[in-house]
């Protein structure tokens, strides 16, 4: 798996979000790829982000173990596989992520 942003670091966060818990990657319908954040994607692609639909099994990647995750998993607040808390501030964007 790859985590497609801006500067990142070996976790996957970007320049637009890179506090410690910031190691979520989505996964955009259109073009399936895990981005580290939607504006990462929009600058990157040649088409806005597009949120994962319930047919998705895996829309989200821990960029800490690299493990593909459900949305029920991601929305636990930490990766099952390897502990590693996410932010909860990335609730905010459910709607920009998730239809």
């Amino acid at each position: 798996m790859e985590i497609y942003g801006i500067q990142l670091d070996q976790a996957g966060r970007c320049r637009h979000y890179h506090s410690e818990a910031d190691v979520v990657a989505l996964r955009c319908r259109q073009c399936h790829k895990y981005y580290a954040c939607y504006k990462c994607h929009d600058e990157s692609e040649n088409h806005d982000f597009k949120p994962a639909d319930a047919s998705d099994p895996v829309p989200v990647l821990c960029g800490n173990c690299m493990n593909q995750l459900t949305k029920n998993q991601y929305e636990q607040g930490f990766c099952p596989y390897c502990r590693h808390r996410f932010n909860p501030g990335c609730r905010l964007h459910h709607d920009i992520y998730f239809e």
